[in-house]
């Protein structure tokens, strides 16, 4: 049997509502996200343990795809088997992705959505606040030695600095810690097994059939495609692309971004350069993984090529299909691996390979979080190359002062008077809209 805990006083009714509440509030990309989830989930009510939420997190970061959805999922399978997997998963996508499918219908006929970006200002800045918060309080429970913060700090620069790649970061996080583990396991504060701990059964029946239902779900609409439309349709070169964008898309959307507008605009001709900037904004401000970006794109590449459907109804399909393809791998991911990750922990090596990769991700949250800062503050953000450093060089004359003032109150709610994400998204939003009105 796989490794499974189905709490009782958790109901599956609970769980709905509270995951509806994170979808509807994971704004700030994935260490908004993840703080978020930190906060709701380990902190206030306690439904994960810490070692266990960090245990997750790094896992979900050795897999393609968005990390912070797939943490969900698997916070969800935890807590209520694959059903609560897949309630939890989906709750987390959905809210983000009715939006900006609504955004997109309306940029589609209108290609103006200024009012947005003065809608989700104060937003924006709220999120950084508690993005910090989350970042500071992981950060003091997960880094409780000296290598595991030089880990943490080693993994910052790496990213930040030299722009490493992530899959490096995270392997060689991993080798170093299982190398420590078996020679100085005190290093990384490695709790010793239990004399004659059986280690749970190997779950290959689970694995092997999770892999060929979520294969299947995730194959089905483009076998409908080729049988119906043919190969030569815009919705079979949308589903072949965002297909394989999600089998490569290791270390987050963050990692593929480039690459996706790169073929969006240059190679499939689907969008100009400014829409895709316009529709990494609309991702960027509003609550879901920032892949969604995907399905803005998939609607307006199916929109301006409807044949054999009205536009608005070829945009639907475009943007339903580009979703399904994105996300339904996510679910194969965990449910096929996630009944392994308490097996793994017991491994000492692969303790401590784990361990090293936890605290490498506390360095990856800070990378994110100061692209996050950056992004918010400034308008203009470019990068100088500095031998071999690559260094963010934000344009001061860009600097948004609305931002800047929402944030040191954001900061002040939550360190200060310890407010709750919603009071503290309330405000920050109303002040966003009331900075952004003309005099």
């Amino acid at each position: 049997m796989a490794s499974l805990v189905i709490t009782p006083s958790i109901t599956f009714t609970d769980l709905l509502r509270v995951f509806t509440r994170i979808g509807l509030l994971s704004f700030g990309g994935p260490a908004g996200q993840i703080a978020l989830m930190h906060r709701e989930l380990v902190e206030e009510r306690t439904w994960i343990t810490e070692d266990d939420f960090l245990h997750a997190l790094n896992f979900c970061h050795l897999l393609p795809g968005p990390e912070a959805q797939q943490l969900a999922t698997w916070i969800g399978w935890r807590l209520h088997g694959w059903r609560g997997g897949l309630a939890a998963g989906l709750l987390f996508v959905i809210p983000g992705a009715l939006i900006i499918l609504a955004l997109s219908v309306l940029y589609g006929i209108a290609a103006n959505l200024s009012w947005v970006e003065a809608l989700f200002l104060g937003v924006k800045a709220a999120v950084l606040a508690i993005v910090v918060q989350a970042l500071l309080r992981i950060a003091g429970r997960a880094l409780d030695t000296k290598l595991k913060r030089a880990l943490a700090i080693a993994a910052f620069v790496g990213l930040f600095l030299f722009d490493l790649p992530f899959p490096l970061i995270v392997l060689g996080s991993g080798v170093i810690g299982m190398v420590v583990a078996s020679k100085r396991p005190d290093l990384l504060a490695l709790k010793a097994g239990k004399a004659g701990e059986v280690l749970p059964e190997r779950p290959w029946r689970s694995t092997v059939l999770s892999v060929a239902v979520w294969g299947a779900v995730w194959a089905a609409p483009m076998l409908l495609i080729a049988v119906t439309l043919g190969q030569d349709h815009v919705l079979w070169e949308i589903g072949a692309f965002f297909s394989q964008l999600a089998i490569v898309t290791f270390g987050g959307a963050y990692a593929v971004l480039a690459y996706m507008a790169q073929e969006a605009v240059q190679g499939f001709g689907w969008l100009q350069p400014g829409e895709m900037a316009d529709g990494l904004g609309l991702a960027e401000t509003t609550p879901g993984p920032l892949i969604l970006v995907t399905q803005f794109v998939g609607y307006l590449a199916a929109f301006r090529a409807p044949e054999p459907f009205s536009p608005l109804g070829a945009g639907l399909l475009g943007a339903g299909l580009t979703t399904w393809v994105t996300f339904a791998p996510c679910f194969m991911w965990i449910f096929a691996f996630a009944p392994w990750i308490d097996r793994l922990g017991n491994a000492v090596r692969l303790k401590g390979g784990l361990a090293a990769v936890t605290a490498a991700v506390v360095g990856v949250i800070a990378n994110l979080t100061a692209w996050f800062a950056l992004h918010v503050l400034f308008a203009s953000v470019g990068q100088r190359p500095f031998g071999p450093l690559r260094l963010y060089w934000p344009d001061p004359a860009s600097f948004d002062w609305r931002a800047g003032v929402l944030a040191v109150v954001a900061c002040g709610l939550a360190f200060g008077l310890k407010w709750s994400v919603l009071r503290i998204l309330a405000v920050c939003a109303v002040g966003g809209v009331a900075l952004s009105l003309p005099l």
